[in-house]
């Protein structure tokens, strides 16, 4: 895979959300995926790569412990948009629970993170030279110098993040306009979710990701961690 791009980063970062899918579908052509954990980035995204008809393989990042309301949302975007889903392969909770001890999100949830996104995706990316993401740089401080293509060398792919400029207010104008199904919790005060037992609804004067590992200093699962480089 080549470390070099047709486009300077400069020429990238202009591109709009739409322009930027468009042109990472011609240079990485079957060897680009999106991946989805439906939040409303994941509708906004799915929804682009319809309307643009881009044939992108899409990785559903299921932990197994996601709200029924996101399984539901997931049925709902897969039969409006004819997706055919890549499920990476995890162990399950009961195996989990044998072999790192019972509730690892609350005893150690950077490795429970690990076991079920961080090395599943690692796994599953391996076909891929390019990977499609819903980063924002305003959703925490920790994405905040996320640029629109980056060079993962933890993943060995690039990272195309076509919403990193949107704020949260463009994406739900987005899903309005185009009246594209979305997970219902995003209604009830979940800014972002994730798994069950590590979201909580968030307050009107919290960052948007304040309610994922509430009372601790976590910010990331981890899959959006480690050495990135500019394009």
């Amino acid at each position: 895979m080549s470390t070099q791009l047709s486009r300077t980063d400069a020429e990238i970062e202009a591109l709009p959300a739409e322009d930027l899918l468009v042109w990472a579908a011609e240079e990485f052509g079957d060897k680009l995926c999106l991946s989805c954990s439906w939040q409303k980035q994941s509708s906004v995204l799915v929804h682009m790569a319809s309307e643009l008809e881009l044939d992108v393989d899409v990785v559903e990042l299921d932990t197994h412990l996601f709200f029924k309301e996101t399984y539901e949302t997931r049925e709902r975007l897969v039969a409006r948009y004819g997706l055919s889903l890549i499920q990476p392969e995890i162990i399950t909770i009961a195996e989990q629970h044998r072999r790192e001890g019972p509730n690892l999100w609350e005893s150690n949830p950077d490795r429970c993170c690990h076991i079920r996104k961080v090395e599943p995706l690692i796994e599953t990316l391996h076909p891929y030279d390019a990977w499609v993401s819903g980063i924002r740089r305003d959703q925490s401080p920790s994405r905040a110098n996320a640029r629109k293509v980056e060079r993962s060398e933890r993943y060995g792919v690039w990272k195309i993040q076509p919403l990193a400029d949107w704020s949260e207010a463009d994406v739900w104008a987005y899903i309005m306009a185009n009246d594209i199904p979305y997970n219902p919790l995003h209604d009830d005060g979940y800014r972002s979710i994730g798994c069950m037992p590590c979201t909580r609804p968030t307050r009107p004067d919290e960052e948007e990701r304040a309610g994922r590992w509430a009372g601790s200093d976590k910010l990331e699962c981890g899959i959006h961690l480690g050495e990135e480089r500019n394009a």
